[in-house]
């Protein structure tokens, strides 16, 4: 398996830019995630968090995009080289749902919001036939490729219907929804097949399996909005979530093991859509414990953004991202 996230040879500082990875737009959606779900969780803990969290999450979505769209035009070898690798292809969709995700965040701001969800949703359903093309007409994939993050670029689409209804785009929602639950289940089964009877997933991806957690929940908050309300298939959208919740929890210890990779941002956003879901499982059920299940994620999900943050400014200064395989 080709190695996403760590490098393996010393090249010079102005040479860097050509391997700056697509997978830094997944920092982007756990940063976009981590503003939600503070202002689906800790409104009553520090007011501002979600707007300033929105406001970072923003600015370096700004830059992570103005850096590589640098890379694109000065390395067009390098970009061709991303779209045709088995696993970073599966990170370009990371770019257009960081967008329908910041059109989340910045809900309050109608035009803004608007044109942050019709972009992304127009670029990910691009990237959705692209990807699901380059599947069907292969040459070069093999089961041993396959991991968690196959499901962003179909997947991705369970997201858009968390502003589209607000914004008015019902049936378009619904289009998106159905796309991205139906190929989740498909390749669930196809990733769990894998999981299962073959090799376990290498080190540097082990995280990826946290993104298990993400269609479910998302699935359940836009499946909510969609329906306007909780019933028996909201239920188990979100007890499915809650039950991979608790088995990535059981296999703690692996997790805590695994070194510092890029990669390790796939603890964020799934874990951001967790809190969210289940926050909002506690708005529809008052009285239940999922409130404070969702203050209990929201520290969790603080403690190990923070983490995050801090390894990636570390192994940044210390020259050990954007480096050749």
């Amino acid at each position: 398996m080709h190695d996403i996230s760590e490098p393996v040879a010393h090249i010079s500082h102005g040479s860097r830019l050509q391997y700056f990875p697509i997978s830094f737009f997944a920092m982007i959606m756990g940063l976009s995630g981590f503003s939600i779900a503070w202002r689906a969780a800790g409104t009553d803990l520090i007011p501002q968090m979600s707007a300033i969290l929105g406001g970072i999450a923003s600015v370096l979505m700004a830059l992570v995009t103005l850096l590589y769209a640098i890379k694109a035009l000065r390395y067009p070898s390098a970009l061709k080289e991303e779209f045709q690798h088995p696993v970073r292809l599966n990170f370009f969709p990371a770019f257009s749902i960081s967008l329908m995700l910041l059109s989340v965040v910045w809900h309050d701001y109608p035009s803004l919001c608007q044109w942050l969800w019709l972009t992304g949703v127009t670029l990910h359903v691009v990237l959705t036939l692209y990807v699901m093309g380059s599947w069907i007409h292969h040459t070069h994939y093999t089961l041993a490729h396959a991991n968690p993050s196959w499901f962003i670029p179909v997947v991705g689409n369970i997201i858009a219907p968390i502003s589209g209804t607000a914004l008015g785009y019902g049936e378009l929602s619904w289009f998106l929804f159905s796309i991205g639950i139906v190929f989740w289940l498909i390749l669930l089964t196809i990733v769990l097949y894998r999981l299962f009877f073959h090799d376990p997933l290498p080190l540097r991806l082990t995280p990826m399996l946290f993104i298990l957690l993400a269609p479910p929940s998302v699935g359940f908050i836009s499946y909510t909005a969609l329906a306007g309300g909780l019933d028996n298939f909201g239920r188990v959208l979100y007890y499915i979530a809650l039950f991979l919740g608790m088995l990535l929890a059981s296999n703690i210890l692996r997790f805590i093991k695994v070194p510092f990779f890029l990669s390790c941002w796939a603890y964020s956003f799934p874990l951001a859509a967790l809190t969210i879901a289940t926050a909002k499982m506690g708005k529809l059920l008052p009285g239940s414990i999922f409130y404070g299940l969702s203050q209990m994620l929201l520290i969790l999900l603080s403690v190990i953004i923070l983490w995050l943050a801090v390894k990636t400014l570390r192994a940044v200064m210390a020259g050990k991202i954007c480096k050749p395989e």
